[in-house]
This record gives C-alpha cells, sequence and structure tokens, in this order.
C-alpha cells in the first residue's frame, strides 16, 4: 500500500500549528504557567473545564501520570464529551443559559483558585459564562480557545447575549491557532473539509503550561504535586503520598 499523501499533509499540518504555538504563545503559555504556581503556592485549588470534545483536554491533565495531582476536573452533567444519548445533546447543553452559574455555586471552587476553560469557538454561552462567574467569584480565569473565532474574517458570531466570547473574561488567553471549522484538509472528490486538529494543539498548550507550571514551582525550591504512572514499580506508593498531602485541594477522590 503506497503512503497516504493526505496523512502527510495532515501531520505536516499538525507540525505547523505546533510550531506556531510554540513561537506565537510563548508568552502567555509562561503566564499561565506561572499563574497556576502562585495559586499552588497560594494553597489555591486548580479545576480545568471544557465541554464536548473541548473536554478531551480537560479530562487528559486530571488525574494523570506527570500531571499536576491539583488539576480538578469541573464537569457539567451531559456537556462532557459524547457521553450522553444523544451526542446532540451535549452541544444543546452549552447554548443554555445559567447552567454555568449553578454548577460553579454548587463546585468546591472558590475565591483564590484557578480554573482552565477550553472551548476552540469560545462563542457558546456555557464557557462565556463559566469564565464571567468564576471571575465574579475571585477565581482566576485562563482561556485556551481560537481567537480566530472572535476576530477573524470567519468569525461567527457569539451566542451569548452580551455578544461577547471566552476570551473576553480571561486573565489570561492561549490560542490553539485553528481556523473556523476545525478541519484541516480537503479532497476533490470529498464535499467537506476534514481532519481536525484542535484536540493536537489544545493538548500542547495544556502540557506546556503544566510543564511551566512544574518548572515555576521548581525554582521557588517547590517540588511540584506531580502524579506518577501506576503501571510503573512505586508509582501508587508515589501517589498516594502526594494524594495524603494535598487532599484538602483534591477532589476526583472524593
Amino acid at each position: 500500500m503506497s503512503e497516504s499523501k493526505l496523512a502527510a499533509q495532515y501531520l505536516d499540518t499538525a507540525i505547523g500549528l505546533l510550531r506556531r504555538i510554540r513561537d506565537e504563545e510563548a508568552d502567555s503559555v509562561a503566564a499561565a504557567g506561572t499563574l497556576l504556581a502562585d495559586t499552588v503556592v497560594a494553597g489555591g485549588r486548580l479545576f480545568a473545564f471544557g465541554a464536548g470534545h473541548s473536554s478531551l483536554a480537560a479530562q487528559d491533565v486530571v488525574y494523570r501520570a506527570g500531571s499536576l495531582a491539583l488539576m480538578n476536573l469541573l464537569a457539567v452533567p451531559g456537556a462532557v464529551g459524547v457521553d450522553v444519548m444523544p451526542a446532540t445533546l451535549g452541544s444543546a447543553l452549552e447554548r443554555v443559559d445559567g447552567l454555568a452559574a449553578a454548577v460553579l455555586d454548587s463546585s468546591p471552587a472558590r475565591a483564590g483558585d484557578a480554573l482552565v476553560i477550553i472551548s476552540l469557538s469560545g462563542r457558546n454561552a456555557l464557557p462565556v459564562e463559566m469564565a464571567m462567574n468564576a471571575r465574579a467569584l475571585g477565581l482566576k480565569v485562563i482561556g485556551v480557545t481560537s481567537l480566530a473565532y472572535a476576530t477573524g474574517p470567519d468569525a461567527p458570531r457569539s451566542r451569548h447575549v452580551s455578544g461577547t466570547y471566552l476570551r473576553d473574561h480571561c486573565d489570561i488567553v492561549l490560542d490553539s491557532k485553528i481556523a473556523v471549522g476545525d478541519a484541516e484538509l480537503t479532497h476533490d472528490g470529498v464535499d467537506a473539509p476534514f481532519a481536525s486538529a484542535s484536540t493536537v494543539t489544545t493538548s500542547a498548550l495544556m502540557q506546556s503550561m503544566l510543564a511551566t507550571c512544574a518548572e515555576s514551582l521548581a525554582d521557588r525550591g517547590i517540588q511540584p504535586p506531580l502524579l506518577r504512572s501506576g503501571n510503573v514499580d512505586g508509582g501508587h506508593d508515589w501517589n498516594a503520598k502526594v494524594f495524603e498531602q494535598y487532599k484538602d485541594r483534591i477532589f476526583y477522590q472524593h
């Protein structure tokens, strides 16, 4: 079987996007990682939120080997991934006004904590209200989104009543560099564009931010509260010590 030209084209495109992130988002990534480190030092808790497929990058850093043990998933029932039936319900919930406030009010998040909100388009009511309400409660908010959806020539309108986007309500914004539509390839015999890359770039931004956080803590003489793989000898014992030390800031065990 000959090599797929489109497969190679997709990988080259993804590599190009990652290079753009490395070169263009370095300052924002550094600021975001430092904010997380400042939160850890101050005794705050860390949360990550994403709806639909944006939740993948949030889940990827929660209870994960090599990740910060303090990162908790802020879940909205029915909007995390595509685990509801029908799957379109999750998309509908992203447009419901008031849902974010209800979730935050019932969550352990409080002033002094940090929340990473992931939303590719940043236009739906749920992520916009999540950011607005979180800041009103005194949380620091890091947004991971594609600025093309808010500023580009093909930018769609916000679905929030204020007409604003996620990026308008964040302390720091990381741009995933994804074009409107989240499909990188086209083909003469295919009617619709295909091959999304948002999970690749968003996850890279999240991991880069956490790497910066670990570095910032180490530079201050603080051992980052990282988890080790349970498939490595001694991993479970290591994690048990971290869980015990930070049990008041970890909520996925309760």
